[in-house]
């Protein structure tokens, strides 16, 4: 059995405290010789800005690159507001996804039937939910140049943000949701701005242009990124895959999350290109939430997105769908047997604690086991 290295950056608030979820379950499926895992932890963030005055160290840089999948918690929070803006903590995660070339961030909304109440939508709105969104990460507005404030004298400034994609990073985003469909519902829906933007021009054509000369098996759909945001609260179940560029993906994603119920539910993947010889890829996942400073330390944070980020790794760093599959399995068993953390109590008289949650999908583990 392979050995697996995972490098852990459990960061701000609560990451640390759902980290140590992830290390359970790691653990378990190490005992019962399902995966081996080589671990090592690092400090991003704020917890490396106090530590080292940058949101990473270049040794656990070095760490990052090396490994084979970082399982990323969460940055930021008030304490580090009036740090320089190069060392902020989310420049810690900026660099991690340029450095590892991540340009793919895969993000599921999955409404478990025993949360369809937890929404704010109506049950039938988005009972069954099943949405993957592709999100461009390295390119586009947060990455373009220039990027800078100019004082303009007179007490006036500009800032610029540049919004710049050129045709090879929309077709690797482009071919990753196409592929993704195929073994889905066969049904991409691309979204941008083309009728105000013209890198929403570009985008649409190559992704038409693609579609028509490498999967036209796919059904594929075009929409305004603000007509999407409103079909997402709408009809939601309408799409399977969406591919969009970094800022749209940023917005979109998390509207759609919240049709689950909690941000703390959703998990993430960041991929690299695959090497043309091994087929293996850089890659990250995380949680969508962040940090939550205000409950850090309370043992009221929710891990299953954390612990699902390890579930994404099984299946697409490590080639454990089975292993994937029982992880899933275990969270839908616990929320069935109506275990809740305060984020998506509901009508739940009473909640478990972090620990608690955590400790019960390792449980499940053991009655899912393949």
């Amino acid at each position: 059995m392979a050995t697996h290295k995972l490098f852990l950056l459990p960061g701000d608030g609560i990451g640390p405290e759902v980290m140590a979820e992830v290390v359970k379950v790691a653990d378990w499926l190490g005992k019962e010789g399902i995966a081996s895992f080589e671990t090592e932890t690092g400090l991003v963030g704020g917890a490396a800005y106090d530590a080292h005055g940058v949101a990473i160290s270049e040794s656990d840089m070095a760490l990052a690159m090396a490994c084979d999948a970082v399982i990323f918690g969460a940055v930021g929070g008030p304490k580090w507001d009036s740090v320089p803006y190069d060392a902020r903590p989310e420049a810690g995660l900026l660099r991690l996804r340029k450095d590892l070339k991540l340009f793919a961030n895969l993000r599921p909304a999955i409404c478990y039937p025993a949360l369809a109440d937890a929404s704010s939508l109506k049950r039938e709105i988005v009972e069954g939910l099943d949405i993957m969104i592709v999100r461009e990460l390295t390119g586009g507005v947060y990455f373009g140049e220039p990027k800078e404030i100019i004082d303009l004298g007179n007490g006036q400034k500009r800032g610029i943000d540049t919004q710049v994609y050129d045709t090879y990073e929309i077709e690797r985003i482009g071919r990753v949701a196409f592929e993704l469909a195929r073994k889905r519902g066969n049904k991409v829906t691309s979204s941008e701005k083309r009728n105000v933007m013209k890198s929403g021009v570009l985008w649409h054509e190559v992704i038409s242009a693609l579609h028509k000369r490498e999967y036209a098996d796919v059904q594929l759909d075009h929409m305004l990124a603000d007509a999407l945001g409103m079909q997402l609260v709408r009809w939601p179940k309408q799409f399977d895959v969406i591919v969009t560029d970094n800022l749209f993906g940023d917005m979109l994603s998390d509207v759609a999350s919240m049709l689950t119920g909690s941000l703390g539910m959703l998990p993430s993947a960041s991929l690299g290109e695959a090497d043309p010889l091994t087929g293996k890829r850089k890659a990250m996942y995380e949680p969508v939430h962040g940090s939550a400073p205000d409950i850090a330390g309370k043992g009221l944070a929710n891990p299953i997105a954390m612990i699902g980020s390890l579930g994404m790794a099984l299946r697409y760093s490590f080639g454990l769908g089975e292993a994937a599959d029982m992880v899933d399995a275990a969270i839908a068993h616990v929320l069935e047997s109506g275990m809740r953390t305060a984020d998506i109590k509901g009508d739940a008289t009473s909640t478990v604690s972090t620990v608690e949650m955590g400790d019960a999908i390792v449980a499940a583990l053991g009655k899912t086991k393949v």
